[in-house]
Parts: structure tokens; C-alpha cells; sequence
């Protein structure tokens, strides 16, 4: 019988003190007991899991790209490159698939946590019976901590309040420091220590990616010093290369007219490259560009210096953040723990984003809310070498992602082709592997990392933790394949299955099928019946170039019914392709934190997200405030504010006057001011804002006041249908991030008066135009 491997029954009891009891503790001779503290076996080794964000199989030089990655090259050649490693094809359910060895329906992450609904496979709410491993690490006496994107919490939890159980202080990290959402800002991220939000320094060099490389080499050394006894696990996941794509000037001066050939010429040189370095099967086949991205020498003139510098800003912040993830490896080494440390580089959480659109973005939020019409050549010509910094918050063009995922067809969201899902992976352990340089060709998938963790540190898959029988990790354990590249492989099945883009992997052959496209944000996808399906060998066509389903009618059928079980065992069902209307929390059915028309705010409220605050977009509100102002009448700053230089708005003072500025985008910016100073002392200050209706994304007029006395009257034409920012929120008395309004006499807009307290208040607008906002969105894009 096979010996059980400890940690099967977490936490493991105390053992109590069974010495001689003295009625007197000045009589007591026994010496204080031994502590007994959890650890795991002896040869457990260390644990670095690296993973980045939008990186698609063809961008890194690791595996053929051309965005130069030494330290995704250094790991490779001292240990093994897996090429048929897969992901989830969207950043919330890989997050929540590698961290819980289970796949990512059956924890409830079927998509963002900004778009959870009330189905058991799209809740978003991780349930106690998948302890991640980190908190199975920790209570086996493992030190966890955690760098970077989080992007698993649900969005009615995310607010200063909590509750916390979905944090990553309370997923089993001791340490966290990093960001809870999606993205965020890379010179003003919406930092994380613990669960404190706290404020980035105002420093015109800071970047996020150097910050985070400097928290984890700190965590190294000190845990290293203090407890060398302890493995450690840190999970390094900085948010790169995720938009908004923010990296220095000079690193973005690397590669300079580098992308001139364009993006068909790139997949060319790629694909060939990739067959140079075996990353790919010698014969395999270079799939074609989708219908929909156009061919780069049908691209106007004009656009192509504007295109190429989007794709020369993303391939320098891939460099820069290799090149901050090289900085956390050289302190394992400074350490003397790299050979001894397992580390995973999974370069990228799902395939290239086509989420910037046909022509990319300038403000990323123009591609959901409808201001793309702006960036027209002019405005890109008269703000190109802005790209990158901080006035800008960009992402390249769709067809630069398709490019980025050579071989194969389709990018992110795409869960359906290799494209969406496929990415360069390197494991890298000299301790234990002594191959290196080698590749490794067996199929696996994210929830493989758990399960290989566990088996490499002798640690039992827990069946029981705090008390709660656990669902059974879904993954198999990569360890076979480490010592032995011919090895079978163990992962043979695999579903797949993000907005309606679905497939299936069995034994090397694949069947699927593309729903919905990823750079149309706002169209209705078809109806599923309409869905056509594709299948492939994947034995003998490595790159999924040669559709079999007219030929193979019965394979297909065997395929599909596959899915179906798959599909139906992990919470697929029912499968949910709505885009804009699931970011409506109301059309949606998730919770939110904020009930009711009223929220009152105090001084200090800052950084409350979107989806912790009342909704204002498409309806008409005020916000109200007592205030009080110096006695030279002078007063500036934010009273409240929303949102950032993407979009959103300020209620301010601003030379003793008082002031609305609303910001579309970043690219229409109206400012209203009052017609007299507010004056010194006590006042009730308001701005009311009527919503036109009839749709989303309309316009209003815009009313001040100074103790109930119209002060002012302004007309905005055009507002956010969506989202102001995933990263920025409603703050009092200051406006954090980035401004959205850059009038402010100080960094920061903090108020020079005294603010007692502010309300913002809901109207009671007609809602219908929200019924369908899918809908509503294309036609307030053509209206406008």
C-alpha cells in the first residue's frame, strides 16, 4: 500500500502539552516545549511561478518572436520549453484555474469578475470546497506571497470594506502587493498592500514593474534570512504586458522602425524562426489572417508610422518587463537558490488582446465606449510620440495581436482556436531536470501547475481543508515530463469555452468553433445554432491549417458530444455570450456593494471603483456637499471626482469658483464654472446633471449651485455608455491616478478648504434605453 503523502487533512491539529502540570509556576522545571510548526518534506523545493499578462506564442524571442525576452532565454536554456502549454484565453479564469488546479467553471470564473452573473459557472465567487494552493502551501509551512494582478476578487467585494475572502491575504498569500482588477495605470496603478489601498509615490520615474520586481527581490532576501529553513512560493504576476502599454521612452527607442515590414511580413518571419527553434513541427503550416484584419499593404499610408509605433511601444514594454522579471531571478542566484528553486515562466495568462481594436487606441476606452471617431490620423500624427507615457493609454491594433499569436488563428478571448490559448511556457529546475536547452511537446493546460507543484513538493492533494471535503483538482501533475521527453502525455482531454468560443482536445484531435470576434466589443454575437464547426488532427497539422469536419462528419459528432459532457460536468451551462450587457450589474444579477439613489462620502473615501459606488452613466444625478472655505475666499481642488484621464469627472473649486468638468474618453473635455466665487465660510454646494435619454452614451445639461441658487449652466453632447476606467475611482477631497480633470492647481486636486461631507444622488430617469445596451451602444455609435 502506498504510503499517504502528508497534507491530505488540512490544517493538521496542534498537539497539546502532555508534560507534568505544576500547581505553581515558580515550581516549574519543565522547559518550554519545542515549537512545532508546520513544515513540508525536506525536499520541497522553493516555488517561482512568473506569470505575464496578453502575451501571445509568437512575441517572445523564447519561442520565435521578435521582442527580444534574455531572461525567458537564460531559463530556457537551462531547463525545458514547453510548446503545447495551455490557457484559459482570458486573464480572471487562467488566474482562477492556475492557482486552484481546477478549471475555471467549476470555480466560477467563466469570465471576468467584471461580468459575473448568477450561473454557478460564472460567479466569480471561488468556493471553499477549491482551496487554492497557495493556502494549501501555507498551511503545510510553505512562506506565499503574491506580486502584481490579481483580477479574481469579485467586483462587489473589491471596496475597502471587503469582505476579504477572495483577496489574496485571504487566499493563502501572507504577503500581497499589487493590484485587485484587471489593469491598471503603470505610472499611477491602483496599489494594494494587503488589503489597504495605498497611494503610488509622485515620482515622474516611477513605473509599476520595477516597483513590483523591487517588493518581490525584497520578500527573497528577507525570507531567505529570517527563515531559511521554509521554502517559499511566490507567484510573480506583474500585469504585463496587459494595456494600457506604458514603458520609457528609451526602451521604446529599441526598436524603433523594427515593425516597418508590418504584420504580415512579421507572422512570416516568425513562423519561420519558430520552425528554426523546433517550437513548432517542421511541417507545419502558417494559418491565414481572419476575415475582418485587413492586409498590411492595403493599410493607407498614413496609418502605417501610426501602426508601427503602437506595435514598437508593446514589444519595448515585453523587453522592460523581462527585463524587471530577470531582476527577480538574479536574486535567487545572489541567494544561491536558483538551482534549487522550481521556476514556471508562462509567458502570458492567454493569447495576444485584439481588444484595441481595427486601428488600436489611443485611450483605450474609446473601444468600448464609442469616442474611437477622434483618433482619426491627425490626432494620432499630433500625439504619436505621447504613446507610452502617461498622457496616453493605449493598445495596439488587432491584426499586431493576430501577428503576435503566429502560428495560429485568432488571439485572446478566442478560446476556441490555439491562438487564444496556446503560450510559451519554461520550466526551469537544474536541481532536478538535467536536460537542458530541451523542449517538451506533451499537451498541457494552466490547471496543470497545482497539481505538479504538490507532486514535486511530496504534498497530498488535500481532500479535506478547514473542514470542507474539496473538489478534486482537475489538473495532472507535468512532473512525468520533466526527465523524459518522449513520455506519454497525461493531459488528454481538455474543453474550452469563453463567450460561446468553445472547443474540445482529445487524444490530438481538436474540434471547435469561433462565436463571437474580439475587437467587436459592442455587436450582438449570432445565435448558437449558427455556430459552425471546425476539426483537426493536431497529430499531423500542429497548427490547426487543415479543417477535417466536411471530411470526417463522424469525428466531428464524436467531438462535439465530448464537449458536451465536458462542458456540462464543469458549469459551462448555460453558456452566456453577452458582452455589454453583462457589464450591467443589474442586467447582469451580481450584487453590488452600493444600494439604494444615495451615497454619502466623507473626506478620505478614495479609490471606490465602479463597481463599488453608485452607477451615474446614462442617467441624470447630482452631487451635493457642505464645505467650508477659507476666510480669504480662496479655494481649489476636488470635492468629488470619478475616473481618470481615460474618462470621467470632477466637481471642484477651482480660484474660489466652483466647477463641473466631465472628460469623454480623454479626448472631449467640457468644463463649467460657476458666475461668482463661492465666498468664505460655510456653503451647501451642488451640480445637477440632466441626462438627455433615449439611449446610452447621450449627452446633458449641466446646473450649479452655491446655497441653492443657480450659479451656472454648461451642455456636455456626449457620455461614457460603460465604463470611466477599470483601474481609477470616485475619490473625496482629491482626485488619485491620474487626474480627470487637468485644471487642478496641484497634483492631486486635494482641496484647500474643508469638506464636512458629500452625497451623490441618483435621478429617476426612464430606464428602458438600459433593457438592451448592446443594441442601444451600436446605435448611439452610428447616432453619434
Amino acid at each position: 500500500m502506498t504510503e499517504e503523502r502528508p497534507g491530505s487533512v488540512l490544517p493538521v491539529p496542534d498537539r497539546g502539552y502532555q508534560g507534568p502540570i505544576s500547581a505553581d509556576a515558580k515550581h516549574l522545571e519543565e522547559p518550554f516545549p519545542p515549537i512545532v510548526v508546520a513544515r513540508p518534506p525536506a525536499t520541497a523545493p522553493n516555488i517561482l511561478v512568473i506569470l505575464l499578462d496578453d502575451v501571445g506564442f509568437g512575441a517572445s524571442s523564447a519561442f520565435g518572436g521578435p521582442i527580444h525576452t534574455p531572461t525567458a532565454e537564460r531559463l530556457a536554456a537551462g531547463g525545458l520549453k514547453y510548446t503545447r502549454f495551455h490557457t484559459t484565453a482570458l486573464c480572471s479564469p487562467t488566474r482562477a484555474a492556475l492557482l486552484s488546479g481546477r478549471n475555471h467553471h467549476s470555480v466560477g470564473m467563466g469570465h471576468i469578475t467584471e461580468t459575473a452573473t448568477p450561473a454557478p459557472g460564472y460567479r466569480s465567487t471561488r468556493p471553499n470546497s477549491a482551496v487554492p494552493l497557495p493556502e494549501i502551501l501555507r498551511q503545510n509551512g510553505y512562506n506565499t506571497a503574491q506580486f502584481g494582478k490579481c483580477h479574481e476578487v469579485p467586483v462587489w467585494e473589491t471596496g475597502p470594506t471587503g469582505p476579504f475572502d477572495h483577496w489574496p491575504a485571504f487566499s493563502g498569500f501572507e504577503r500581497f502587493y499589487g493590484f485587485i482588477g484587471g489593469e491598471t495605470n503603470q505610472y499611477t496603478p491602483a496599489l494594494v498592500d494587503g488589503v489597504t489601498a495605498i497611494e503610488p509615490p509622485h515620482d515622474p520615474d516611477y513605473h509599476l514593474m520595477p516597483d513590483l520586481a523591487d517588493k518581490a527581490i525584497d520578500y527573497i532576501r528577507q525570507q531567505k534570512n529570517l527563515t531559511p529553513d521554509k521554502p517559499f512560493f511566490i507567484y510573480f504576476a506583474p500585469g504585463a504586458t496587459h494595456a494600457p502599454h506604458h514603458v520609457p521612452k528609451e526602451w521604446i527607442a529599441k526598436y524603433a522602425g523594427k515593425f516597418d515590414h508590418g504584420w504580415d511580413a512579421q507572422r512570416e518571419q516568425t513562423f519561420a524562426k519558430q520552425v528554426e527553434l523546433g517550437v513548432i513541427a517542421p511541417d507545419s503550416e502558417l494559418t491565414g489572417r481572419p476575415d475582418g484584419l485587413p492586409a498590411w499593404n492595403d493599410v493607407p499610408a498614413d496609418q502605417k508610422p501610426i501602426l508601427a509605433r503602437q506595435m514598437e511601444v508593446y514589444a519595448a514594454f515585453l523587453e522592460y518587463a523581462d527585463f524587471h522579471t530577470g531582476r527577480v531571478v538574479d536574486t535567487l542566484e545572489e541567494q544561491g537558490i536558483l538551482d534549487e528553486t522550481l521556476v514556471y515562466y508562462i509567458i502570458g495568462d492567454n493569447g495576444a488582446s485584439a481588444e484595441g481594436g481595427i486601428n488600436g487606441a489611443y485611450m483605450l476606452t474609446t473601444a468600448s465606449n464609442g469616442g474611437a471617431d477622434f483618433e482619426d490620423v491627425a490626432f494620432w500624427d499630433a500625439h504619436l510620440d505621447e504613446v507610452g507615457g502617461p498622457e496616453a493609454y493605449n493598445h495596439y491594433a488587432a491584426a499586431w495581436a493576430h501577428a503576435m499569436c503566429t502560428p495560429y488563428q485568432w488571439t485572446k478571448q478566442v478560446a476556441s482556436h490555439y491562438g487564444g490559448t496556446r503560450n510559451g511556457t519554461i520550466v526551469h529546475w537544474p536541481a532536478k531536470i538535467q536536460a537542458h536547452g530541451e523542449t517538451r511537446h506533451q499537451w498541457h493546460h494552466v490547471i496543470d501547475v497545482a497539481p505538479t507543484v504538490l507532486d514535486v513538493a511530496g504534498l497530498a492533494e488535500p481532500h479535506t481543508v478547514n473542514g470542507v471535503t474539496q473538489i478534486p483538482m482537475h489538473g495532472v501533475s507535468m512532473a512525468y515530463s520533466f526527465t523524459d521527453a518522449e513520455a506519454d502525455e497525461r493531459h488528454t482531454t481538455q474543453y474550452f469555452e469563453l463567450m460561446g468560443n468553445r472547443g474540445i482536445y482529445h487524444q490530438g484531435w481538436t474540434a471547435q468553433t469561433k462565436h463571437r470576434t474580439p475587437w467587436d466589443v459592442v455587436s450582438k454575437a449570432p445565435d448558437f445554432s449558427a455556430d459552425v464547426w471546425e476539426l483537426y488532427d493536431t497529430r499531423t497539422d500542429w497548427t490547426q491549417a487543415h479543417n477535417l469536419a466536411s471530411e470526417q462528419p463522424a469525428k466531428l459528432a464524436e467531438m462535439q458530444q465530448l464537449f458536451l459532457i465536458e462542458a456540462a460536468r464543469h458549469n459551462v451551462f448555460p453558456m452566456d455570450d453577452r458582452a455589454a450587457e453583462r457589464m450591467n450589474p443589474v442586467l447582469a444579477g451580481r450584487p453590488t456593494l452600493v444600494t439604494g439613489t444615495t451615497l454619502k462620502l466623507y473626506p478620505g473615501m478614495i479609490r471606490l471603483g465602479e463597481n463599488v459606488t453608485l452607477n451615474v452613466k446614462n442617467r441624470s444625478y447630482s452631487v451635493t456637499a457642505e464645505i467650508v472655505v477659507p476666510g480669504d475666499g480662496q479655494v481649489a481642488g476636488a470635492i468629488v471626482a470619478q475616473g481618470g484621464r481615460t474618462g470621467g469627472w470632477s466637481f471642484f473649486a477651482q480660484d474660489g469658483a466652483l466647477g463641473y468638468h466631465y472628460n469623454f474618453c480623454g479626448l472631449v473635455r467640457t468644463t463649467t464654472l460657476s458666475d461668482r466665487q463661492i465666498g468664505s465660510g460655510t456653503h451647501q454646494v451642488r451640480v445637477e446633471f440632466a441626462y438627455d435619454g433615449g439611449g446610452i452614451g447621450r449627452g446633458g445639461d449641466v446646473t450649479l449651485f452655491i446655497d441653492g441658487d443657480q450659479a451656472g449652466t454648461g451642455r456636455i453632447e456626449r457620455t461614457h455608455p460603460l465604463y470611466f476606467s477599470f483601474d481609477e475611482g470616485m475619490d473625496t477631497g482629491e482626485d488619485t491616478g491620474m487626474p480627470a480633470y487637468e485644471g487642478y492647481a496641484a497634483w492631486g486636486g486635494h482641496f484647500t478648504g474643508t469638506i464636512s461631507w458629500a452625497e451623490v444622488e441618483l435621478g429617476l430617469d426612464d430606464h428602458s434605453h438600459l433593457i438592451d445596451p448592446e443594441d442601444h451602444l451600436q446605435a448611439a455609435l452610428r447616432h453619434q
